[in-house]
């Protein structure tokens, strides 16, 4: 052992230790002031970045999160004017429905009409004005929307925003192939009638439920008007074929369409029943957006003349476009489909199609309610009622099925994701205080032998006495 003054190294050894104790204890002390194993950089240098990493991602979802429900609000918006619109066409068809009973005179009709015209005028109001913040819902400025350019060949369109399973995100046009022109139901008899002023003779036969009746005097023509002047009732026409019998037609085109006919006393035809159903249309429609590829998509799945596809768009011909073969530039679609960021991540998106709502769009501006016959008038409601319906139950699953389990899924990701983090960067409590008790015993301990040690070298005085 050695006695030095001017280096007191169990001193300097005791100091640099207690120095080592306080660093550290003041790395606990901020520790548990803030609740985080991880304060800077130097704690733990990959922990943070993937800890930083985890935390972009949190914030990601929780922005999303409030999209969706934005998205979810806008969307009810658009579902609760559509609803109101709804409520208006069905009074609209009660009033057509009333219209076409004889026993209203024409002052009731005329009073029944202006009750008409007042539901398409709000009508049109609400499509004008339901809005969400500035942007407007059902005028069709937020969905894609279709212009028939050939109306020679369809009547009306309506797309959803998405056509062989392609969002459309750009103005194009659209093509049309018909491969199986509608059919109507047909049913011809057998028995001929060679002029308008032939009897038919005594007899009956039924033609979807009703029975018609003649007698010795009625004559072919005679009853030819009696059929058709029942069309409204029975769906069916009649006419007389280049070879002088009978032909039964349905009015509808497709399988929802039939003849059923019955000849109780072979008046027509030989006694007995036969029945007959339509066709319905099918095509291949194509969509070439402006400077991009083709999308082509089969409608199949539509009733009569209308042509429809599994994404929901719709395009429905007129009987001089029911005709197979192929037809450019049938309708012009835009694009201007509401978009949604709905996860927190790039592409996560979501599209909603709102179309046009206003009377004109829907095909019921200008109806007519005091005239004779009912059937144009309650055709046109039915299916405007049929659209705004499907199309309230497609942003029903938007809702649903997209945003709502979107908001399940990003929750289940978010609670995982934070406890990733939580795991990474926050400190164990119980584990941390017992390291900071044993970091206060040791910088007392510290503090202690350093007053010892600074003490020692004072025995170096006896030697000097």
């Amino acid at each position: 052992m050695s006695f030095r003054i001017n280096t007191n190294v169990t001193a300097s050894n005791a100091y640099r230790n207690l120095s080592m104790t306080g660093s550290e204890l003041a790395k606990a002390t901020t520790r548990l002031s803030t609740g985080l194993r991880i304060n800077n950089g130097s704690d733990d240098p990959s922990g943070l970045i993937a800890s930083e990493s985890y935390r972009a991602q949190i914030g990601g979802i929780d922005a999303a999160l409030r999209n969706n429900q934005d998205a979810l609000n806008y969307a009810k918006t658009a579902e609760g004017g559509l609803d109101e619109v709804s409520r208006l066409l069905r009074d609209a068809r009660a009033l057509a429905v009333a219209n076409g009973n004889s026993t209203l005179d024409s002052a009731q009709k005329q009073a029944n009409q202006t009750q008409l015209n007042n539901i398409l005028t709000s009508i049109d109001r609400i499509s004008s004005n339901t809005q969400f913040g500035t942007q407007k819902l059902l005028d069709g400025s937020a969905g894609t929307s279709a212009t028939i350019v050939k109306t020679n060949n369809a009547s009306s369109a309506n797309f959803s925003g998405t056509i062989g399973g392609t969002a459309v995100t750009v103005a194009g046009q659209v093509d049309v192939n018909v491969t199986a022109a509608a059919e109507q139901a047909t049913l011809s008899g057998t028995v001929t009638f060679t002029a308008g002023t032939v009897l038919t003779g005594a007899g009956s036969f039924t033609v979807n439920g009703k029975t018609f009746t003649t007698n010795s005097a009625t004559t072919r023509d005679q009853l030819l008007q009696q059929i058709n002047e029942s069309s409204a009732e029975t769906g069916v026409t009649a006419s007389i074929t280049a070879g002088n019998v009978f032909k039964f037609d349905s009015v509808d085109y497709g399988t929802d369409a039939s003849v059923s006919f019955v000849d109780h006393t072979g008046l027509l035809k030989a006694q007995g029943g036969a029945t007959d159903a339509g066709v319905n249309a099918a095509a291949t429609v194509t969509f070439t957006p402006d400077g991009g590829s083709a999308v082509t998509a089969a409608f199949n799945k539509g009733k009569g003349l209308e042509l429809r596809d599994v994404d929901g768009n719709s395009i429905t011909l007129t009987k001089t476009g029911n005709a197979t073969g192929s037809v450019t530039s049938v309708a012009r679609l835009s694009a201007d489909a509401s978009k949604f960021q709905i996860g927190g991540n790039a592409g996560q998106t979501a599209s909603l199609s709102i179309g046009n709502y206003s009377a004109s769009s829907l095909s019921i501006s200008g109806l007519d309610i005091t005239g004779s016959s009912m059937d144009a008038a309650l055709a046109s409601l039915d299916s405007a009622i049929s659209r705004v319906a499907e199309d309230r139950g497609r942003i029903g699953s938007f809702m649903k099925n997209t945003l709502e389990s979107n908001v399940r899924s990003l929750g289940v990701a978010r609670e995982n994701l934070s406890a990733t983090e939580s795991s990474l960067r926050e400190i164990d409590v119980a584990q941390e205080m017992t390291n900071y008790t044993k970091l206060q015993i040791l910088q007392q301990s510290g503090l202690s032998v350093l007053s010892q040690a600074n003490s020692a070298p004072q025995s170096v005085l006896s030697l000097l006495r």
